[in-house]
């Protein structure tokens, strides 16, 4: 990415607050994000939800994605890096308040970072499907002083989601998706 694509500290502040999660909602993620923590989920979830969600998608039209059942996700298609080929990942994101989703490549707090990282550093400009609607979108790395920010912002939404980071031993690529138009 040159460093027009990437995202000044400054830019992170104007990020608006979540409006406040059904406290019901707010129990289950707390429930959910601790399961995600342990050595048995980061083994299994990889291996797993890819075919629950392939094939929940296949029965959907792509509609619906198992994590959106607990948080906001979405399907993210890059061109690959080296293949130059279509790539679909379900992702959880964030909404930044103005139109715009944060999304941050955990890949289950393995030590590598996920493919669709590398693909958006080489072809920024992707798209993605929420709730069966798809957009064309661009993507900047989030740098500096604006991670914390936008951490702190994600853990709004998923608590205790840097552990990821933190578990992962590297600096999870954290990417805003600006919306170019509806497709």
């Amino acid at each position: 990415m040159t460093a027009g694509e990437r995202i000044a500290s400054d830019d992170a502040r104007d990020i608006e607050p979540l409006p406040r999660v059904d406290p019901i909602v707010r129990g289950v993620r707390i429930v959910v994000s601790a399961i995600t923590r342990t050595s048995v989920w980061r083994w299994a979830a990889p291996r797993v939800l890819p075919r629950v969600e392939l094939a929940l998608g296949a029965v959907t039209g792509r509609s619906v994605q198992v994590s959106s059942l607990v948080v906001p996700s979405l399907i993210l298609t890059t061109i690959g890096a080296k293949s130059g080929l279509a790539r679909d990942t379900v992702l959880m994101y964030t909404p930044d308040g103005h139109g715009r989703a944060i999304v941050a490549g955990t890949n289950w707090a393995s030590p590598h970072h996920p493919a669709w990282t590398y693909n958006l550093l080489a072809h920024p400009e992707a798209e993605i499907q929420v709730r069966g609607r798809r957009y064309a979108v661009r993507a900047s790395l989030i740098e500096g002083d604006a991670r914390d920010r936008v951490w702190r912002h994600l853990e709004s939404q998923w608590p205790e989601y840097r552990a990821y980071e933190r578990d992962s031993g590297r600096t999870v690529r954290l990417f805003r998706l600006h919306l170019l138009r509806a497709l």
